[in-house]
C-alpha cells in the first residue's frame, strides 16, 4: 500500500501542483505548470521501467530455476517424467 501511494503518489502530487500552478499564476503560470506534467510524467515513465526491469530479472530467475531442474533431473519442469532422457553409452 505504501509503495503504492509512494510510486503514483509522487507523480499525482506533480501533476496537481501543475495544474494548480497553471490555473493561477496567468501567463507564467502555464510555462512552469508544463515543468510539472513533464516532471509527473517523467517520474511516472521511469517508474513503468523500472517495474519492467525488475519483470526481466524475475524471468531470468525463472529460467536458471529451469536449467538446474534440468541438470538435476534430464527433463525439463514442464516435460512429463516418460521425457526423462536416458544417457548414451
Amino acid at each position: 500500500m505504501t509503495l503504492h501511494a509512494v510510486r503514483y503518489g509522487i507523480p499525482l502530487a506533480l501533476f496537481i501542483a501543475g495544474a494548480i500552478i497553471s490555473a493561477t499564476a496567468g501567463g507564467i503560470g502555464i510555462a512552469a505548470g508544463a515543468l510539472f506534467f513533464s516532471a509527473a510524467s517523467a517520474v511516472l515513465l521511469l517508474n513503468v521501467l523500472h517495474r519492467m526491469g525488475v519483470e526481466g530479472d524475475k524471468e531470468r530467475d525463472r529460467e536458471a530455476d529451469a536449467r538446474d531442474f534440468f541438470d538435476k533431473h534430464g527433463r525439463w519442469p514442464d516435460e512429463p517424467e516418460s521425457a526423462t532422457r536416458r544417457p548414451r553409452g
